[in-house]
């Protein structure tokens, strides 16, 4: 059973409150895609069945820290040359979302709590996933794909519309918490560990959560996300 974890005072030297000039808190849930809100990586699932080389000696130099996951993206999606049509069709019945999502998102929505999507995947499939649920008006921040015969172009924007070339997720956070949003991390990957150090509160799956395991991290196992909602109901009881 999921139960509520009260982060440590100062782990990360955050204030212990954030609010607007009118005193009330400021909520965010930023979430990472692959893995977390779906069951599977779905990126895996293209790059398996239209990549035209070796990606996964990509895959391989990033787990060993050799190049960033941004690297990792963009050489092995340059690596596909299908179109879009081709590449969605292919996902059609394979892409399965953790229970309890479109309940977390109307939560949010009815509380005044921002949702923000932060993914290094990429926005095609992202939208087109969220589409088929109905929920394509989420905010999303994630790998901008462009098609091309010769293989798929990839690159990051940063919140201050830059290009960047690592740090996606945690640029995010910390545009995040410049804004005095009080953050909600949920995540499942290497990618997560540095933007879930930064936030207030963290739900966390697969390689993050053995990580803050590892590293005694305040965090909640990202079971179902119905348990995040319940658990998101004390967190701002707690804030009032």
């Amino acid at each position: 059973m999921l139960t509520y974890a009260v982060p440590a005072s100062g782990r990360t030297g955050r204030s212990a409150a954030t609010g607007d000039r009118s005193g009330h808190m400021k909520a965010l849930v930023q979430s990472d895609f692959d893995g977390t809100i779906t069951e599977e990586d779905v990126s895996s699932f293209l790059l398996e069945d239209f990549a035209q080389g070796d990606w996964r000696r990509l895959l391989r130099e990033y787990r060993e820290g050799r190049i960033s996951v941004a690297d990792l993206n963009i050489g092995a999606f340059s690596m596909i040359h299908a179109d879009k049509a081709t590449l969605l069709g292919a996902l059609k019945g394979r892409v399965r979302v953790r229970p309890g999502f479109s309940e977390l998102v109307d939560y949010c929505l009815n509380n005044g709590v921002r949702f923000v999507i932060v993914s290094n995947g990429l926005d095609f499939y992202i939208d087109a996933v969220l589409k088929d649920m109905g929920l394509e008006t989420i905010e999303v921040h994630s790998a901008r794909a462009h098609f091309h015969p010769e293989g798929m172009r990839v690159h990051y924007i940063g919140p201050d519309g830059n290009l960047l070339e690592d740090g996606f997720k945690e640029a995010y956070t910390r545009s995040f918490l410049r804004q005095e949003y009080r953050v909600t991390y949920m995540g499942n990957g290497n990618s997560d560990t540095v933007p879930a150090g930064y936030a207030h509160h963290v739900f966390a799956t697969g390689e993050l959560l053995a990580h803050c395991r590892e590293n005694s991290m305040n965090c909640n196992p990202l079971e179902s996300f119905s348990g995040v909602v319940r658990a998101l109901k004390q967190i701002l009881q707690l804030q009032i």
